[in-house]
């Protein structure tokens, strides 16, 4: 490999890396909860919802209730890792279709203007 993709990679691991060994280091306290209340570092939108509902509404029964419960926290973060990887495959795969699509156009234009001189 060139020297060039060596630092590309090195630079991904580090970028990688820093915020997993950063965030055992951070003091968040109370800074980032407008409560007051401990903050964790990784709390997703759906539990800080759950709270809000809870303090308006403490009497509050949810409609319905999940089909499916992932086991741990580590298992919905990989699924939702996994949700978007697909995600961004359909989405790569079809800008690569349609990029192709438009060279391809371009150079049959291309060809038939060759043709008809």
């Amino acid at each position: 490999m060139k020297k060039q993709n060596w630092l590309i990679v090195a630079a991904v691991v580090f970028l990688s890396a820093l915020p997993l060994w950063l965030v055992p280091h951070l003091d968040i306290g109370t800074a980032g909860s407008p409560d007051g209340r401990s903050a964790k570092v990784f709390q997703g939108a759906d539990d800080r919802a759950r709270q809000a509902i809870g303090d308006i509404a403490p009497d509050y029964k949810p409609w319905f209730s999940p089909l499916l419960e992932p086991a741990s926290a580590e298992i919905a973060s990989l699924l939702f890792a996994l949700q978007a990887a697909i995600g961004a495959g359909f989405i790569g795969y079809w800008l690569g279709c349609a990029i192709t699509r438009e060279n391809l156009l371009r150079r049959g234009k291309q060809g038939e203007e060759a043709h008809a001189d």
